[in-house]
């Protein structure tokens, strides 16, 4: 009974900790109520790093959502608002950075790394089939003479 009654306080004790935020935003159409939906969804948190400001319930990205929401309300574009959430958090906001110079090793490192891989894998493979073609027996002719006489020869039965 009493690991029973421990069990439901444990259980209440972890459901009343478990809480996530839920934002309600009054929007004044359907169209404007996508738009935020489609910017939180696009936009990275800053904290979180690897998950949208929709998903995320690190305060900042509540806090974004609700700068995003009265950014929407003053009537600001799309644009407007991404240029100043990266203008604030820099590039990482953004899941598609713009290339420029300081993203070009972000966008071209991934494939530059490849075409590396596969240049190195071929330089291994000319190198071993070099290697290969040209291998010397390390024996003079008359040793090999020699070898081959006795490779040819047939055992002698031993009798003790």
């Amino acid at each position: 009974m009493k690991r029973l009654l421990a069990a439901v306080v444990l259980g209440v004790a972890v459901l009343g900790s478990a809480q996530a935020a839920i934002d309600t935003y009054e929007f004044a159409s359907e169209a404007e109520r996508e738009r935020y939906r489609n910017l939180i969804e696009e936009l990275r948190c800053p904290k979180c790093q690897n998950q949208n400001i929709a998903d995320s319930d690190a305060p900042i990205a509540m806090d974004l959502r609700a700068e995003i929401y009265r950014m929407l309300e003053e009537g600001q574009s799309n644009a407007q608002i991404i240029e100043f959430l990266v203008a604030r958090y820099g590039d990482f906001v953004l899941y598609k950075p713009p290339v420029t110079a300081r993203t070009l090793l972000l966008w071209y490192g991934p494939a530059g790394l490849l075409v590396g891989g596969f240049v190195l894998l071929g330089v291994i493979v000319l190198r071993r089939r070099g290697k290969q073609s040209v291998v010397p027996s390390g024996l003079t002719s008359d040793e090999q003479q020699r070898l081959a006489a006795l490779l040819n020869q047939t055992p002698v039965d031993k009798k003790d």
